[in-house]
C-alpha cells in the first residue's frame, strides 16, 4: 500500500436501480424486474474504489442533514474513509434513478442536491489538506468553480491532478491548465474536442484537440473496445473479454484504480492497465459500490496474465 495520500473531492448519491428487459423511450412505460438501492455518485464510487484497491484515501463531498446523509456517512465509515472532510447542506442530499437493461446498458438520471452546494468556500477550508496530497481525483457532478478552484490549488502545489469530465461538459483553459491526466470516456472525448470518437483512430484525432487545449495527458476510455494512452507516446489497451452485467460503475473503478497505481509509482500506461483489470472486475456484478473488486482479486488476475 503506498504511503502517498489520495484526495477525492466530488459527489455523494444514494442510488435507486430497476434492472428492467429494455429502456424505457420517451413516454414509455416498461415492467421493471429487481429494484437496489446503493451509495453511488462518481466522486464516492472514485473513492470507494480507491480504498478498496490499496490506497490512502481522503474523501470531500457534501451530504444533506436526511436519512440518506446519515446512512452515507455511517457507510463511508465502515468503508474505512475518513469523513471528516465531509460537510452538510440544508438542501436534500444527492440520489440517482439508474434503469439497467439486459445489455448492462444503463441510464441514468441525477438530482444533485447537496452535491450543488459544494462550493468554493468549503473548498478554501480544505486548502491545507489539498495542498499535502500527492494526487486529486475530480469529477464534474459539483460546481465547476468549485472542480476549477481545487485544480487550481493543488497545480499551484504541485499535486498531480486527475480529472473524469463527467458528465460531459466544456472545460475552461485554465482548468485543462491545471490537469495533469484527463479520463474522459466516449461521450465526453467528442464533447470535449466535436470530435466523433467511436474508435481508436477518432479517439486519438480527439486526444489532439484536447491536448491543444491545456491538458497533459489523456486516456481515453472506450469500454468494451478498450482505451487509449497519450502521454508522449501513444497506447491502445484492449479491454478484457469478459460478460458485462452492469456498466454502471465501470468508469468509476477506472479512475479509482489509476489513481491508486499512480500514487504506487506507475507509469501511466501500467496504471491504465491495472484500472483496465480492476473495472473489468466491476462489469460483471451489479451495481455501484458493490461492484468494485479487492486488490486481490485484481492482483490475482494480472498475475494470472503475466504467467
Amino acid at each position: 500500500m503506498s504511503e502517498c495520500r489520495i484526495m477525492v473531492i466530488g459527489s455523494s448519491n444514494t442510488d435507486m436501480t430497476v434492472r428492467s428487459r429494455v429502456l424505457p423511450g420517451p413516454g414509455e412505460t416498461v415492467l421493471g424486474g429487481d429494484f437496489m438501492m446503493g451509495y453511488g455518485g462518481k466522486g464516492a464510487n472514485q473513492a470507494v474504489a480507491a480504498k478498496r484497491l490499496g490506497g490512502n484515501v481522503d474523501f470531500v463531498c457534501k451530504l444533506g442533514k436526511d436519512l440518506f446523509g446519515d446512512n452515507a456517512i455511517r457507510h463511508y465509515r465502515e468503508m474505512g474513509l475518513d469523513t471528516v472532510h465531509i460537510f452538510q447542506s440544508e438542501k436534500p442530499s444527492g440520489v440517482a434513478l439508474i434503469m439497467v437493461d439486459d445489455k448492462a446498458e444503463n441510464s441514468i438520471v441525477v438530482a444533485s442536491g447537496a452535491n450543488g452546494d459544494l462550493d468554493i468556500e468549503d473548498i478554501e477550508t480544505l486548502a491545507p489538506a489539498i495542498r499535502r496530497s500527492s494526487i486529486l481525483l475530480l469529477q464534474l457532478e459539483i460546481p465547476m468553480k468549485t472542480v476549477e478552484r481545487a485544480a487550481r490549488i493543488a497545480y499551484e502545489a504541485g499535486v498531480m491532478v486527475v480529472l473524469n469530465p463527467a458528465p460531459a461538459a466544456q472545460l475552461s483553459e485554465e482548468l485543462m491548465r491545471c490537469v495533469s491526466v484527463l479520463v474522459p470516456n466516449e461521450s465526453e472525448s467528442s464533447y470535449i474536442s466535436g470530435v466523433d470518437v467511436t474508435d481508436a483512430d477518432s479517439a486519438l484525432e480527439a486526444v489532439n484537440v484536447i491536448k491543444n487545449k491545456g491538458a497533459k495527458d489523456v486516456i481515453v476510455t472506450m469500454g468494451s473496445k478498450g482505451s487509449l494512452v497519450c502521454d508522449g507516446k501513444v497506447t491502445f489497451i484492449p479491454a478484457r473479454k469478459v460478460k458485462a452485467v452492469d456498466t454502471t460503475a465501470a468508469g468509476d473503478t477506472f479512475c479509482g484504480a489509476l489513481c491508486v497505481a499512480l500514487a504506487e509509482g506507475f507509469r501511466l500506461e501500467e496504471a491504465a492497465r491495472f484500472a483496465t483489470a480492476a473495472s473489468s472486475i466491476s462489469v460483471q456484478r451489479p451495481g455501484a459500490q458493490d461492484s468494485v473488486p479487492s486488490r486481490e482479486e485484481v492482483d490475482r488476475i494480472i498475475n494470472k496474465t503475466q504467467i
